[in-house]
């Protein structure tokens, strides 16, 4: 099976240049998943639909479902992105 690769990716942000939107309540469109990549460091991912946190790493990257509600908060100094995919990725 040929791997999944994601149609659009955010540039690299930290801990300074993470965009208020991300910080804040969003979610992806339909059809589309999204997957953390923690590059660097900590960051925490709040779903809020159903609610739980989980605290991303390098080794931990973070899937958000199509219209999943949710936000990000840095745990210091960090590097991440994001991808977009229009299929389920393979973490």
């Amino acid at each position: 099976m040929p791997d999944i690769l994601p149609y659009r990716s955010t540039p690299v942000f930290d801990q300074d240049t993470l965009p208020a939107a991300l910080r804040a309540r969003h979610d992806t469109k339909a059809g589309v998943w999204g997957l953390i990549r923690v590059l660097e460091g900590e960051l925490r991912l709040t779903y809020l639909d159903p609610p739980s946190e989980v605290v991303l790493t390098p080794e931990r990257p973070g899937l958000i479902l199509p219209q999943q509600p949710h936000f990000v908060t840095p745990i210091g100094a960090m590097k991440m992105r994001v991808d977009f995919y229009d299929q389920p990725p393979g973490a």
